[in-house]
């Protein structure tokens, strides 16, 4: 059969390609059974340059996908081993909360750990009454995070430059995103905000997982400590 021919028939009957392909899918030692016709096919490159034998195209296949593979298996590791360490991290911080007997000193060790372990900027651990907020308590720090009241899990994303303020202070001027770390203490709801400058640093997708159990530990920290007067770092 020649060239025109295989064309009309290819044209006069389009599955014979895919009856072909089940063929060989079926048959993995067709070609070893018919070495002859390796020498007569012709396989275009990867790259679109030349051709090659099908044995040397399939190889280059297979070591795509070996190095596809490889890439995700590093990615894996890498991400496994941070989260190793921030493991590590949050249990010498929790370690560390046992002691606290003041929310001064609560707030300095947060402070400390927001900024060694998550290169934050800007740190405030705000708490609002309950009571007021079900009230409708007119105080603006309450009204700007009532949404945020009820939340089990960290927010992550761009702040604006109000809510920045009234959360970090003066300092809030320049932060552009924000982590918010929901807490819940008998009493009394807040958030434990850590703010960057970074448009990039605190996006919507990144895991809050590490923060969410320190919202936990903080929380049940906050029980067994007698609260006084708000402040922020």
């Amino acid at each position: 059969m020649n060239t025109q021919q295989a064309e009309q028939t290819t044209v006069e009957d389009p599955d014979l390609e895919k009856r072909v392909a089940d063929y060989l899918s079926n048959h993995p030692d067709f070609f070893e059974r018919n070495s002859d016709l390796l020498v007569a096919l012709r396989v275009p490159h990867l790259t679109g340059v030349g051709a090659v034998s099908l044995i040397e195209h399939q190889v280059r296949v297979l070591r795509k996908q070996l190095d596809s593979e490889r890439n995700r298996l590093t990615h894996l590791i890498s991400r496994a081993r941070e989260y190793e360490a921030l493991s590590e991290r949050l249990h010498n911080l929790t370690l560390h909360l046992m002691s606290v007997s003041d929310p001064e000193h609560l707030r300095h060790l947060l402070h400390e750990a927001m900024v060694r372990e998550f290169h934050a900027e800007a740190v405030s651990l705000k708490l609002f009454p309950l009571a007021a907020a079900a009230e409708g308590d007119a105080d603006p720090l309450t009204s700007a995070f009532r949404d945020f009241i009820d939340k089990q899990q960290t927010l992550c994303g761009p702040l604006t430059e109000a809510k920045a303020r009234l959360l970090f202070g003066e300092t809030g001027g320049g932060i552009r995103t924000a982590a918010l770390v929901p807490i819940h203490a008998e009493g009394r709801s807040g958030v434990l905000a850590i703010g960057s400058a970074d448009p990039e640093r605190f996006h919507p997708d990144m895991g809050t997982n590490f923060l969410d159990r320190l919202g936990e530990i903080v929380s049940h920290k906050l029980r067994t400590i007698p609260l006084e007067q708000d402040s922020q770092h």
